[in-house]
This record gives structure tokens, C-alpha cells and sequence, in this order.
């Protein structure tokens, strides 16, 4: 199985490795993870995005920034590797994005290059 460390921010309380095999962030016992899926229907318009669809942390490890963790792992890899991220998990789009918005930069519809916008190619309403 192919995991390596993941980039988390300093002084994180719990490793984070990216399991690339699962599509997954996640703890190094297995037991929190963020889940992922890459989108690459929407390659056509020079962008890969990472569609973030599940972050889950085990009721007892709760509270410990865990969370925030494996979405700063995730966010690392994803501007690595010039990625932009799909917040579906409500945990990233209404907690952990207010929470960070120095990673909105690299949200899918947020970059100010017009080439990688979502509503490029849509007719304009008359």
C-alpha cells in the first residue's frame, strides 16, 4: 500500500499520511481520514480539481484539531500539486474554510484566473 507523510501544519498532534491507493488523508492508525475523489471531467478547462467529499473523526478523538489536520494535509497536497479543491464535505466548506481563509485561493470558482472559472463557457442570460 502506497502512503506517505503528509504535509500538516506545525505542531500537529497526530500524523497525517496520504494514502493514495484509497483516496484518502488519514490518521496513521487509519482511524480519522478525509476522503477525496479527483475530478478530472473538468480537465478540459486546465484544471484538476480535488473533490473533498468526507472528513470522518472517531468520537474519541474529537476536539483535538484532528480535523483540521488531515484538511491541512489535504490543501498542502493540493496546492503541491496545483490542485483546486471542491469543498462537498460540509466540514470543509461551513467550519474549516471560515476557520482558514488563506487556502480560499484554491478553491474551484475562486482563482482569479478566468481560464479555470466554472461559468466560462455559459451562455449569458439575455
Amino acid at each position: 500500500m502506497a502512503m506517505e507523510r503528509a504535509s500538516v501544519r506545525e505542531g500537529a498532534k497526530e500524523n497525517v499520511v496520504w494514502n493514495e491507493e484509497r483516496a484518502r488523508f488519514e490518521t496513521v492508525d487509519g482511524k480519522a481520514f478525509l476522503q477525496y475523489h479527483l475530478d478530472r471531467r473538468r480537465s478540459s478547462m486546465a484544471v484538476e480539481v480535488m473533490d473533498i467529499v468526507h472528513t470522518y473523526v472517531p468520537r474519541s478523538m474529537r476536539g483535538k484539531g484532528i480535523a483540521a489536520d488531515l484538511c491541512n494535509a489535504a490543501f498542502n497536497h493540493a496546492k503541491e500539486n496545483s490542485l483546486e479543491i471542491v469543498p462537498t464535505c460540509t466540514y470543509i466548506s461551513d467550519t474549516f474554510l471560515p476557520r482558514n481563509p488563506k487556502w480560499s485561493s484554491i478553491v474551484f470558482g475562486n482563482n482569479p484566473n478566468p481560464t479555470t472559472s466554472l461559468f466560462q463557457n455559459l451562455p449569458i442570460p439575455k
